[in-house]
């Protein structure tokens, strides 16, 4: 069986609008204003409890670590009520899912988001029954960067991983991936606060219509090299 695992934040999914608001509300519930945009998007493949620390960072504001533990559960309690109000699929991936799917390509999910939102997100957008399995950080004794995570994510999806490819938007995406020695995509439109090229995946590819069989069957094949998206 040949496996494409995908990162979720950032990657499969923009996520950024609703995790923002979340981090707003949170914010505001000190009398803070929202932070700025371009410095929070980095922090989204760090998770939740990274975003709020650098949205008080940015506010001027300390809390200790009881208080950054509580905000963090209220932040998830809020998100999760609103996970998925502007949460969408980034352009062109389903049609490129359907591609694949229909050349014998399966999917799965390797995400440092916890797996109970994951599925839940997922599932409010019609794209959960697509992937073979999901595993988060919290069901997985080492999370990305580990090469552990993205290889337990293979086993549970029935894949070994000298069939597997990884697609992920993070410098934790490209690391898990080069040190399981699977080969990866990288994605530049996620939240990544590090260029994509200096990332040095073995492809970028500008959008999901150049996510191809074709692509993905060259890619495995190379394992190592690096192959054109063009």
């Amino acid at each position: 069986m040949s496996l494409i695992v995908f990162d979720l934040d950032g990657t499969l999914v923009d996520t950024a609008p609703d995790l923002l608001a979340t981090l707003d509300h949170i914010l505001g519930g000190h009398g803070l204003p929202p932070a700025p945009r371009e410095r929070i998007m980095p922090c989204i493949s760090r998770g939740a409890r990274a975003m709020i620390e650098e949205g008080l960072k940015l506010s001027g504001r300390k809390v200790d670590a009881k208080e950054l533990d509580r905000l963090l559960e209220v932040f998830l309690a809020h998100y999760e009520e609103h996970i998925c109000v502007e949460s969408r699929p980034f352009p062109g991936l389903v049609s490129a899912l359907d591609t694949l799917e229909a050349e014998g390509w399966s999917f799965a999910v390797c995400t440092n988001k916890r797996v109970g939102m994951s599925k839940l997100l997922l599932d409010q957008l019609g794209l959960l029954d697509r992937f073979q399995a999901v595993l988060g950080a919290d069901s997985v004794a080492k999370r990305k960067p580990d090469p552990a995570h993205l290889l337990e994510t293979i086993e549970a999806a029935g894949g070994e991983a000298n069939a597997a490819l990884m697609v992920g938007d993070s410098a934790a995406d490209i690391a898990a991936a080069r040190a399981a020695s699977v080969p990866v995509i990288g994605v530049p439109f996620g939240y990544t606060a590090k260029p994509m090229v200096e990332l040095r995946p073995d492809i970028i590819i500008d959008s999901y219509s150049q996510l191809t069989p074709e692509l993905a069957a060259r890619l495995l094949e190379t394992r190592g090299g690096s192959a054109s998206a063009e």
